[in-house]
């Protein structure tokens, strides 16, 4: 498919900060809801992720780049889109737009772990195949 799934975020005044724009950890969020409803989309919840399959992501590191800034009020679209998949990890690469200017870029590595241990474990079949399908 390799096309990357994009979730619609509306910028509150909670969201901005004292200069009127969005708070720079708040593009961390907006990128984060992206992932969620991602995973959604393709029929998986998280909360049944860890009680079902034993497993929860956690994110491994993040690389950002802030381009130019978003406004309170302003409706903007979150990308999420996966470049690199490995047996019990992948990466996300995101964008948030408003219309066509992007505003932030950032790489999200995240770790799939066993929910009791904290360790790395694969991920399960069927999401490993709806990522791979994805990719």
């Amino acid at each position: 498919m390799n096309k990357p799934f994009v979730w619609p975020v509306r910028v509150y005044y909670e969201d901005t900060d004292a200069g009127g724009v969005v708070f720079y950890a708040n593009y961390l969020k907006y990128m984060e809801r992206a992932r969620t409803e991602y995973l959604r989309a393709m029929g998986f919840e998280q909360d049944a992720l860890m009680t079902q399959e034993g497993i929860i992501f956690a994110v491994r590191s993040v690389k950002i780049d802030y381009l130019k800034p978003a406004r309170f009020n302003q409706l903007v679209h979150v990308d999420a889109k996966i470049s690199h998949l490995k047996k019990a990890s992948l990466e996300f690469s995101q964008q948030i737009r408003r219309e066509h200017e992007i505003l932030v870029t950032g790489d999200v590595r995240i770790a799939c772990l066993d929910v009791n241990t904290l360790k790395p474990k694969a991920i399960p079949e069927k999401l490993f195949e709806q990522f791979n399908y994805e990719h």
